[in-house]
């Protein structure tokens, strides 16, 4: 497997048997090669080395795990998760890239601004309509229920006008 170059000018560096107890925050660029239990705040980049581990939510304006983290990942430009990554958490950026072989298991949002609703007229009316599944399903079974109940009122109006036709007939 190809070794990824990233070109980042580092000021830290936590070392592989370096173990930090509670928040961390830089001012610049970052390397974790050890262990972070904590909130891990840094103002550039972060890169997570492979024997590196955060017990902790990341937030940063780019990250990239080789290692393991056990919280959410907040970075505007760019989240990448390589071969070696495990990430446990949600990731919150513009950027998503997953290596094969890496494990992500939680969400991913990549929502951008919401555009002006000057000139999209539609806009807040869509995106205040949206629905989970879930509700989605729940409503359809409750229309399909009661154009049953319709039908079958239906059924019984004009089974009921027949009985009167026959007892005229007579």
């Amino acid at each position: 497997m190809a070794k990824k170059e990233v070109n980042v000018k580092i000021s830290t560096i936590i070392g592989k048997d370096a173990e930090c107890m509670g928040d961390f925050t830089a001012s610049d660029s970052l390397r974790v090669d050890g262990t972070i239990h904590g909130k891990l705040t840094v103002e550039g980049a972060v890169i997570i080395g492979s024997t590196g581990l955060i017990e902790g939510n990341i937030s940063a304006k780019s990250v990239v795990v080789g290692g393991r983290v056990i919280g959410n990942i907040q970075a505007p430009e760019r989240v990448e998760l390589i071969g070696t990554a495990q990430v446990y958490g949600d990731i919150s950026t513009g950027v998503l890239v997953i290596d094969e072989k890496a494990v992500f298991q939680g969400r991913c949002d990549m929502n951008r601004e919401i555009p002006s609703e000057k000139g999209q007229p539609g806009l807040k009316a869509a995106l205040s309509g949206r629905k989970t599944a879930k509700a989605a399903i729940v409503q359809a079974l409750k229309a399909d229920e009661e154009e049953q109940q319709a039908n079958q009122s239906e059924t019984a109006v004009a089974a009921s006008a027949d009985e009167k036709t026959e007892t005229v007939e007579a």
